[in-house]
């Protein structure tokens, strides 16, 4: 246990004894008071206990060393919204401690009371969770249930006293003296706390109840089957777990450890690796930059590493390494299904859906041009999506056969081939809705689909049976993949597209198991190129006028109130400056962008860069790499996360951001993948020299804004939520603005 976590176990019990003894304070009130008085006349003498409002008054205050603790990084609470929710109690705690009309009314009890039942359990559960190491499944589970339910009661009966401490402070001369003068506190208490609380107290309950299904879900989640196929190691035989984050240090560890001994300890010995990988993920990026020999010999030790480190478990238990299980062919064997379109219509050329329209030729280029002169995409991207139009043969792809490794996944080019005659190979999981999906769309279009089966395509006599054996597993099948894959279609180009995801450290999984595939086609499969979508959210090259564009940027919104403001109340944790300082090295200097989210996390981060690694590795070796940045995109397993949906709301306040539509995205990525294959002069294809191997990704990238933004992608999620609910809120407060005024006018004897 670290000195950070005994400071707040003894924080959280101090807080908890306090709220404890303000509890068993009124309840002993009520308790006299109720058989004499009633329980409204109780309730309003709750305060009047003896030494009851000093002791609110110092606990409650304490609650403001949580914004400190969220500002320093001693715990993961945001800032911004930690420091709300606090503001929020202490504008009730000052209009309760200062106006005698605010004390002595039923309110006051019932806030005091709410309060104090939330609080209690609320700080018992944290200190627990501190000293068992685990809030969700090792919390005794009364404190749990009392820590994510009491809140459906307590939070509106607190919202209420809370609001007639506003409306009694408000009006109340004595707090009016105490509160620079009565026409200020009238003003503020009861006209813009009240509005507040109207629009923000069902924001909040709504995200409590949230938190609560998702911990309630974590509690009672069903225990993970026996790992099959693809595997983290065991890292403690005692109790078979197989944690993600030694695997993740080493992996990196021994990529940087290929060229700098001394940055591989460093990665090994870190501290609290969750929150600190991504200065280590800028020391291994830096050690790239130095030569082109240094940057392909840290991806191939990382690939190694991970071959080398992971096990492929069989179904009855033993294992070997990937490296192993890849190294021989399996006598099992996939039979081939396949669906021949029946579609009539052909896709006439590049056609991008956007905002509700359909841009093609003329439209789509002016566009592009829009996108490029705002920032949102670089020059080079919009120069491929270009090609696209000028060149329609590029995308006639009847005669083109691309492999999708997560043929159903929302960011994959899937429909955009169906829809241009291409010759799809489907891979994705053996889920009968899955193939149901899959083959109905390939069936009504003008393109082709192959995918595995389990049993052979003729004696499967309905629908439902096809679907029941169509697919596979990437993690289980892996070898079994790839030499389906190895056998199929012979004599022709194979483009091999990793689309598949999964969220923590499944990520990792499939990432290397997609790799494991791709890397035996490439090498012993010629004619096979491969294609990468890379996310805007990493550690990326970029051009020296992206980055130009971005100091520019940061230069003009440092200036802007709300940016101040922001940075002002964060301790400059927020709106931090995107891009890092030039680095030097052979054919530089070169330019960064820190476009990393910290809570993406390791794993994430670390199977993205297991593709970068195999992309700057396979065109080093001849082969076509199409990896170019995707922007932010409204998928649906972004926006169920309602934080980040109201901060993609927001964000395009930080120019040149925009956020796209799925169908955006998979087309414009889609147009420059076919400008890779097709234009000899992209930067995908290997006769063309690279100062760097990275710089790859510095080309066709359409990275929504993200390069040239004036900050930190991880830094601008607060504010950006904060805009929005300001703009939902806008038109209320235009309204309460002037009925304010009205008011307060008529108060101070203008009319």
């Amino acid at each position: 246990m670290t000195p950070k976590d005994v400071y707040l176990i003894v924080y959280n019990l101090c807080c908890c004894v306090g709220w404890s003894t303000i509890f068993a304070s009124a309840v002993l009130s009520l308790s006299k008071g109720i058989p004499q008085d009633g329980i409204k006349e109780a309730l309003a003498n709750v305060y009047a206990t003896e030494n009851l409002g000093d002791l609110l008054f110092y606990t409650q205050s304490a609650a403001v060393l949580e914004i400190v603790h969220a500002a320093v990084g001693m715990v993961r609470s945001p800032v911004i919204v930690t420091a709300m929710q606090v503001a929020s109690r202490i504008w009730a705690l000052l209009a309760v401690t200062y106006s005698p009309n605010a004390q002595t009314q039923w309110g006051a009890g019932v806030m005091i009371l709410s309060w104090s039942l939330v609080e209690i359990f609320r700080y018992m559960f944290y200190a627990a969770a501190l000293v068992t190491g685990d809030s969700t499944k090792k919390t005794p589970f009364p404190l749990f249930w009392l820590r994510y339910s009491l809140f459906a009661v307590l939070y509106p009966t607190g919202i209420t006293g809370e609001l007639t401490c506003f409306f009694q402070a408000a009006y109340d001369p004595v707090f009016g003296n105490f509160f620079i003068s009565s026409e200020v506190a009238f003003w503020i208490y009861a006209r813009i706390l009240p509005f507040i609380y109207v629009f923000g107290s069902p924001f909040m309950i709504m995200n409590m109840a949230g938190n609560r299904k998702s911990a309630f879900r974590k509690r009672f989640a069903k225990p993970p089957p026996p790992p099959r196929g693809i595997a983290f190691p065991i890292d403690d035989e005692a109790t078979g777990s197989r944690s993600s984050t030694p695997v993740n240090k080493e992996i990196l560890a021994a990529a940087v450890g290929a060229v700098s001994s001394t940055k591989a300890e460093k990665i090994r010995k870190a501290k609290g690796y969750r929150f600190t990988y991504v200065k280590h993920l800028i020391g291994l990026v830096e050690e790239q930059c130095q030569s082109p020999d240094a940057c392909l010999k840290i991806a191939q030790a990382g690939l190694d590493k991970a071959y080398d480190i992971f096990e492929f478990v069989s179904p009855d238990g033993s294992s070997v390494s990937v490296r192993q299980a890849m190294a021989s062919k399996t006598s099992e064997k996939f039979f081939t299904g396949f669906i021949q379109g029946q579609g009539t219509e052909k896709a006439d050329g590049m056609e991008v859906p956007y905002k509700g329209t359909t841009l093609k030729g003329q439209a789509l280029k002016d566009q592009v041009k829009k996108w490029v002169d705002y920032g949102t995409i670089e020059p080079s991207a919009g120069e491929a999506i270009i090609g696209c139009v000028d060149n329609p043969n590029w995308c006639d792809l009847s005669d083109r056969y691309f492999v999708l490794l997560g043929a159903g996944s929302a960011m994959g080019p899937l429909l955009v081939l169906l829809s241009l005659g291409a010759n799809v190979i489907a891979v994705d999981l053996d889920r009968p809705f899955i193939w149901e999906r899959l083959i109905g769309l390939a069936r009504k279009s003008t393109g082709t689909m192959t995918f595995p089966l389990k049993k052979e395509q003729s004696k499967l006599k309905t629908d439902a049976e096809l679907f029941a054996e169509a697919g596979c597993n990437l993690f289980t099948h892996t070898p079994m993949i790839r030499d389906w894959l190895m056998d199929l279609y012979n004599g022709k180009d194979f483009t091999v597209g990793s689309y598949a995801y999964l969220n923590g450290a499944l990520h990792v999984q499939v990432s290397l198991a997609m790799d494991a595939i791709t890397k035996d086609l490439s090498e012993k499969r010629p004619g096979t190129s491969l294609a990468y979508l890379c996310t805007p959210t990493d550690l990326h090259l970029v051009p020296k006028e992206a980055w130009d564009a971005s100091i520019q940027n940061f230069k003009e919104y440092n200036k802007k109130p709300l940016c101040i403001i922001m940075k002002l109340l964060s301790g400059g944790k927020l709106l931090k400056k995107n891009v890092l300082d030039p680095v030097a090295g052979e054919g530089g200097p070169f330019y960064l962008v820190n476009g990393v989210s910290v809570a993406q996390g390791p794993n994430y981060i670390l199977a993205k860069r297991m593709q970068h690694w195999r992309a700057v590795i396979a065109r080093s070796k001849g082969c076509i790499v199409s990896s170019n940045i995707a922007p932010a995109t409204s998928t649906v397993s972004v926006t169920q996360n309602r934080t980040f949906a109201w901060a993609y709301e927001g964000m395009p306040y930080f120019k040149p951001y925009e956020i796209f539509a799925p169908e955006t995205s998979n087309a414009v990525m889609s147009a420059i993948l076919f400008a890779d294959l097709n234009n000899p002069k992209s930067s995908g294809n290997p006769n063309n020299k690279l100062s760097n191997p990275n710089q790859l990704f510095s080309y066709g990238s359409f990275n929504g804004g993200n390069w040239r933004c004036a900050y930190e992608v991880d830094s601008i999620g607060e504010t950006s939520v904060l805009i929005y609910f300001s703009r939902i809120a806008a038109p209320y407060l235009a309204v309460g603005g002037a009925a304010a005024v009205a008011v307060g006018a008529k108060v101070l004897g203008y009319f």
